[in-house]
């Protein structure tokens, strides 16, 4: 992973509440390839992060706010996990419209864990292959995903993985997804 994301800009989507390792770890291996990340939020200042959903894990400073955002400013988009961090993204207008006009795009999106919870209120993840925490895949089963339970799944620029346990797995195909850049737009994915 030397420089296959120069050039490239991603944003990061997260709340208060986010797992840390799922935001810093992958935010690390993207930075190490070349690429400059923001961290927007639906909120200015910082964010709380947390280890295992319970214990405050530090902060992180919000780079800029997803209300003023533009998907056309963005390369690639990372959502990561903890179960407060996305079900505050998911009941946010701004932060669902931001991920579903991600999804018109064709540009390459990285979540894991519970992040699909924001994919799902995006209505984005009906026909899509993913995989997440063990009790978000009945939502997205619901919501006309297929699911499937593996350390990192791909769909057409799709990168999703289960937990902090698939992080290496999920970091090394982030690098890749995002390095080929746009993929064809799946009927009604967005």
């Amino acid at each position: 992973m030397a420089n296959e994301l120069q050039g490239r800009k991603v944003a990061i989507l997260a709340a208060d509440g986010v797992e840390r390792v799922e935001l810093e770890q992958p935010r690390q291996a993207i930075e190490d390839a070349g690429a400059q990340t923001t961290l927007l939020s639906i909120h200015e200042g910082e964010i709380q992060a947390r280890n295992h959903d319970i214990e405050e894990a530090g902060t992180f400073t919000v780079d800029g706010l997803v209300s003023e955002a533009s998907v056309a400013d963005y390369d690639a988009l990372l959502l990561p996990g903890g179960t407060v961090n996305p079900d505050q993204l998911r009941i946010d207008d701004d932060a669902v419209g931001f991920v579903r006009d991600w999804f018109e795009t064709g540009k390459p999106v990285g979540v894991i864990c519970h992040g699909p919870w924001t994919l799902i209120t995006a209505g984005v993840a009906e026909g899509r292959r993913l995989t997440s925490w063990p009790s978000v895949r009945v939502d997205l089963a619901n919501a006309g995903a297929e699911v499937l339970d593996q350390e990192v799944v791909t769909d057409e620029g799709l990168v999703s993985s289960r937990s902090p346990d698939d992080l290496p797995a999920f970091c090394s195909k982030i690098v890749e997804e995002f390095a080929e850049g746009k993929h064809p737009v799946k009927a009604g994915s967005a």
